[in-house]
């Protein structure tokens, strides 16, 4: 199993499918292509893949600001799934922060999410007293062209 950057020429196609599969998205904010889109134009190198022999099985995006870092997008096929693969990629995405001088990460999910909130538990996170505040810029949420 291979871990690597994101390559929006050739991995396109299949981080779509994943996600589509792994995610299900429903708004329009969360649109694969759109947030793969936005990401790339970011040019950060945070974007990242495990692929097996043939396809791409697994992704993690990170971000960071300077501040703090963020771990999103941390998908893995259903069949690669209890094999390891999710830790390697939150792993790889912690030492590429760790590596730009990032002291804190943060993520978020779905307080019903159970499974990934044990997952994260087992990776050394805690949950925070926190509240997670949003709001949609509308007109940005349009997929960019890309060059």
């Amino acid at each position: 199993m291979k871990l690597r950057q994101y390559c929006d020429a050739t991995d396109n196609a299949q981080m779509l499918i994943l996600w589509n599969t792994v995610f299900g998205y429903e708004a329009a904010h969360n649109d694969p292509a759109l947030v793969i889109a936005k990401k790339c134009a970011q040019h950060d190198a945070l974007f990242f893949v495990a692929e097996d022999a043939i396809a791409i099985v697994g992704s993690v995006m990170a971000g960071y600001d300077g501040h703090r870092g963020w771990l999103y997008a941390v998908a893995v096929r259903s069949d690669y799934r209890g094999k390891g693969l999710g830790k390697r990629l939150v792993r790889h995405a912690e030492q590429a922060l760790a590596a730009l001088g990032c002291i804190k990460i943060n993520l978020q999910l779905l307080a019903s999410n159970e499974s990934t909130r044990g997952f994260y538990h087992n990776l050394g996170y805690t949950e925070e007293p926190r509240i997670s505040m949003g709001k949609l810029l509308p007109d940005n949420i349009a997929v960019p062209r890309l060059p």
